[in-house]
């Protein structure tokens, strides 16, 4: 079935597919290849996300800066610091070992037991050629030869760090140039490196307590910096309700205030506009009812003489008659959409058997002898509705069926079906024997003078275009939702689908 009940002039939007008055997943098959590819992009970033990764980062990059540097200077501190208390304390040393040389009787092994008793217990000594330590496996061959030669042969004091037994090690060398010969102590670095390790691994700590104070921080500033957007947010979300009067607080930030007042400007001018569309389109259809009053019983008066006019005028009065008809219904449907936007609906709650509901609304339709088809769980279910605007969407549905469908429609009230599908609700479905309604037009039908796939051919037939924006209307006020799907058994025509909040009797 085409469907599409009544004509226009338009086109409007398809709505989301996730519109909650729509049936989740249906209009997937109209996705183009373009919208496929956008779809499977990386999403951007939010901006909330971008200002938090900006202050952990920014953390981060600093405290890495304030950990290198305050490293680099300790490193420097203490390793210079122990550099020069090594060589000053290898200076004295020497010197007590030359003082020794230059004793009566003296050797490089007496100078040796003379410094091990000064608690000197790394040290290599060079007298006539001998070498002579105070430690095994700490002499000759573990000074470099670079060292070796500065101080041997050179006669230059000097100092290396290298590595003796795994351990870094400042070896410093001083020439005896009074026995003509040369003195060694090895200095080991370990409780440097200790020191280093230990001040590494608290300036690791101190920078991730900082980048988490930085996210911290970022988190409280992302949430204040994007809660004015927030509240712009729901500003529109409720303006886009129906709620036209709301508007932002008015702020002192000045940066925040060209937002605020932009907002609300615009919020302003799109209640004026609206409420002149309403109250033109609510005036218009009360300007109009009396005149067409007048020709509804001026038709009326006619039909009553029709067998007294000639074939032609008698065709003539048909068109006429249909015509009017057409045109009163119309003028309802305007009257009721203004009351839409007006926001002057109000709902007549009551407890509605739905199946009995159902077979009233059939028997008072354009089609009364409509089958009605009921499933035994959905027998005693009841909803609570307005009854006099839902059997104006039953009319409805059946009208476009009757229009449309090629063939009486079918009425089927069942329980939802279907893996994922809400509870505690009723599915009232519509279905027809029409060519149905092309995937890239169901959501549009539901719009306001919108046609599809009949724009463009007028028929006497041929509705407003009001009839499904106000079964879509009706519905979403009472809770529900509708879509426009294929038949279920696979036979050719549409299927409209009603879901209404329900339960079982005793339930």
């Amino acid at each position: 079935m085409t469907s599409f009940d009544g004509s226009s002039t338009r086109a409007a939007a398809a709505r989301d597919d996730t519109s909650p008055s729509r049936r989740p997943g249906e209009g997937h098959e109209a996705r183009t290849w373009g919208q496929r590819i956008q779809a499977a992009r990386p999403q951007r970033l939010g901006l909330r996300s971008r200002l938090l990764m900006l202050f952990v980062f920014g953390a981060l990059l600093l405290s890495a800066f304030l950990a290198a540097a305050a490293y680099s200077f300790t490193r420097s501190s203490v390793v210079n610091q122990r550099d020069k208390s090594g060589v000053e304390q290898a200076r004295r040393d020497a010197q007590v070992a030359q003082n020794e040389l230059l004793a009566d009787n003296a050797t490089s092994i007496t100078a040796i037991q003379r410094l091990r008793q000064l608690g000197v217990l790394r040290a290599a000594l060079l007298d006539s050629g001998e070498w002579e330590s105070s430690e095994a496996g700490l002499g000759r061959d573990q000074i470099p030869m670079a060292l070796r030669n500065r101080v041997v042969n050179d006669g230059v004091a000097s100092r290396m760090i290298t590595t003796i037994r795994g351990q870094p090690t400042l070896i410093v060398g001083f020439p005896l140039k009074s026995t003509d010969g040369s003195f060694f102590e090895f200095i080991p670095l370990g409780d440097t490196s200790s020191t280093l390790a230990n001040v590494g691994l608290s300036l690791l700590f101190g920078g991730i307590i900082t980048t988490l104070a930085g996210a911290l921080l970022g988190t409280f500033a992302a949430r204040r910096a994007v809660r004015p957007l927030g509240e712009a947010a729901q500003a529109a979300q409720a303006i886009a309700g129906g709620r036209l009067d709301t508007r932002l607080e008015p702020t002192d930030d000045p940066d925040l205030r060209v937002l605020a007042n932009a907002f609300n400007d615009m919020a302003a001018a799109l209640q004026l506009r609206v409420e002149r569309d309403a109250r033109f389109a609510s005036d218009v259809s009360h300007e109009l009812r009396s005149p067409l009053m007048t020709l509804a019983a001026s038709a009326e008066v006619m039909v009553g003489r029709r067998d007294e006019m000639p074939e032609r005028a008698q065709a003539a009065l048909d068109l006429l008659v249909g015509d009017v008809t057409r045109f009163q219904g119309l003028v309802e449907d305007l009257l009721e959409i203004s009351r839409f936007d007006a926001g002057a609906i109000r709902l007549h709650l009551e407890d509605l058997l739905v199946a009995e509901f159902v077979r009233q609304a059939v028997a008072v339709s354009s089609l009364p002898t409509t089958e009605v088809r009921v499933s035994e769980r959905a027998e005693t279910m009841v909803m609570r509705g307005d009854r006099r605007r839902l059997a104006r969407v039953v009319a409805n549905l059946i009208d476009n069926a009757r229009v449309h469908g090629g063939a009486d429609p079918t009425i089927v009230v069942e329980e939802p079906d279907g893996e994922g599908e809400p509870l505690g609700h009723v599915w009232i479905a519509v279905e027809d024997h029409g060519p149905g309604v092309q995937p890239d037009e169901r959501d549009l039908i539901f719009e306001r003078f919108a046609r599809g796939g009949v724009a463009g051919r007028r028929s006497s037939s041929d509705g407003a275009g009001l009839g499904l924006a106000l079964v879509d209307e009706h519905v979403r006020m009472h809770g529900g939702r509708v879509w426009v799907e294929d038949r279920a058994d696979g036979e050719p025509g549409a299927r409209f689908v009603l879901e209404l909040p329900a339960e079982e009797v005793g339930v």
